[in-house]
């Protein structure tokens, strides 16, 4: 059993190692093509730190969102049998496999100002939502969430309901067992749907400028300036792409061993 283990069969590792280097040497053609000289300056320009902190804060409160709908839902979807519960699964997890353009033209669809939704509130409050920031967060939020909730749901399946009813049985009430004992053993997949989360609606692009469009310091997040850029000064298109890689792989090897327990 050792020697099977300490020997792996080529079939395998010549596949594995083609399908590493696919996924890293585009990375590494980041670093090797950087205009590092220059890259300090490039890094200080107005727009790139604006454009940084749209990214951040905007990830930042879609991740809550994710966090304030998506963990009842996941809830929902795992704890309690209704009828059409796997159709309600499926179009919780469209936006997966949805290209994120048509996510955006969805979205301007019920909340621009002609839309569904946005109609009644821009003639009842006045709230416009596309092209601007809320709108940007609006998009992260529409094609984050689905990791969010498939990352819980798994672990509250994966959980054991014996605790709850135990709970419950010794006069817990609903709210109380779920959020002393639901919650803390799911913990670690709310955590892992989290940074996943995160991490996609750092990187979002489609949804976002179709909905919330590519205006500097109020819907240009990081990786529209990056397009932008790319047509105009594709060195700082190199830089925009660095600082986003460095971001995003930062999030996931901090966070990994938490959620994964991996060394």
């Amino acid at each position: 059993m050792d020697r099977a283990r300490g020997r792996p069969p080529l079939v395998l590792m010549l596949p594995a190692l083609v399908g590493l280097v696919f996924l890293v040497l585009p990375l590494a053609g980041l670093f090797v093509r950087a205009p590092w000289g220059t890259l300090g300056t490039r890094l200080g320009q107005p727009q790139v730190l604006e454009a940084l902190r749209l990214s951040l804060v905007s990830a930042t409160i879609a991740t809550a969102l994710c966090l304030l709908f998506g963990v009842p839902l996941a809830w929902l979807l795992a704890r309690v049998p209704f009828p059409g519960v796997r159709l309600v699964r499926a179009l919780v997890t469209v936006p997966l496999v949805l290209p994120p353009v048509v996510g955006g033209v969805a979205l301007l669809l019920v909340l621009g100002r002609r839309g569904l939704v946005g109609e009644w509130l821009d003639r009842a409050f006045g709230i416009t939502l596309p092209f601007t920031t809320s709108g940007v967060v609006l998009a992260e939020t529409f094609v984050a969430m689905p990791f969010l909730v498939i990352s819980v749901e798994g672990a509250l399946r994966a959980a054991d309901a014996r605790f709850e009813e135990a709970a419950a049985t010794l006069g817990a009430g609903r709210w109380t067992v779920f959020r002393r004992v639901t919650l803390p053993m799911a913990a670690p997949g709310v955590l892992a749907g989290a940074v996943l989360c995160w991490s996609r609606a750092l990187g979002e692009f489609g949804a976002t400028i179709t909905f919330a469009g590519n205006f500097p310091g109020r819907t240009q997040t990081m990786p529209l300036a990056v397009y932008l850029a790319l047509e105009t000064d594709p060195q700082a298109a190199i830089v925009l792409s660095l600082v986003l890689l460095a971001v995003s792989v930062a999030v996931l090897v901090g966070l990994r061993d938490r959620w994964t327990g991996a060394a």
